[in-house]
């Protein structure tokens, strides 16, 4: 399983046990807007939650040099492959930024952990994360992205990986690119032929001439609906 096909197994098994992002805050989340940062209006949405989620897309927490490690990082998680596109492509910056703001618990760790990779940068290359190579930063990873492999001082680096990781996966694979991606086809039309013929005579029913036509739309399947007697 590559590395896309593992997230998207994490994406959904969070969704469906609420591992991440739980209902325990007062009012139901929404996503941010994939690329305003904005909380999208969606429908079926409260005058109150569309009211909160403006006032929360207007705060600010995140610093853009924090926005910018955290895209990086996001893009080392899931990047573009020939299926579709990176994790910042689907906008999961601005929903991570949205979240932590929603979700204030997230602030001290997500923080805590952006510093931390900074530091092991600047003491392993005297740079930042996001000013270090391509390879160096992949050694950097490398230290964090094994949790059951990882050295005793590399713990906190390792425990904030994990939770970005989470929420990169939770952000792109409830983004239209993830969705998408995922070939998740939802509730679609279909067209009905109405109840089995033979369960039709099993009750000793049958469509009528003007249901068949106009709402079934099937020859043959009999004459007359009639409740038995």
């Amino acid at each position: 399983m590559n590395r896309r096909e593992t997230l998207k197994a994490l994406a959904i098994s969070t969704i469906g046990t609420g591992a991440i992002l739980t209902g325990c805050d007062p009012v139901d989340k929404t996503k941010a807007a994939e690329t305003s940062g904005a909380a999208a209006e969606l429908f079926g949405q409260t005058p109150e939650e569309i009211e909160r989620n403006r006032k929360i897309a207007a705060e600010k927490f995140l610093t853009a040099a924090e926005l910018s490690t955290i895209t990086v990082l996001g893009d080392w998680i899931i990047p573009k492959d020939e299926k579709s596109g990176s994790a910042s492509d689907a906008g999961v910056p601005a929903f991570i930024d949205f979240i932590v703001k929603d979700q204030p618990r997230l602030q001290t760790p997500i923080r805590g952990g952006l510093r931390w990779i900074d530091m092991k940068a600047a003491n392993m290359y005297g740079t930042s994360f996001t000013g270090s190579s391509k390879e160096q930063q992949q050694v950097i990873l490398d230290l964090i992205a094994y949790p059951e492999d990882v050295l005793p001082e590399n713990k906190q680096g390792a425990a904030f990986f994990t939770q970005l990781r989470n929420l990169v996966a939770m952000g792109f694979f409830s983004s239209k690119m993830g969705i998408e991606d995922m070939g998740y086809q939802g509730n679609k039309p279909n067209a009905w032929d109405g109840v089995p013929e033979d369960v039709l005579k099993q009750y000793n029913l049958a469509y009528d001439e003007q249901t068949l036509k106009e709402c079934l739309k099937i020859e043959d399947r009999g004459k007359i609906m009639e409740w038995p007697a």
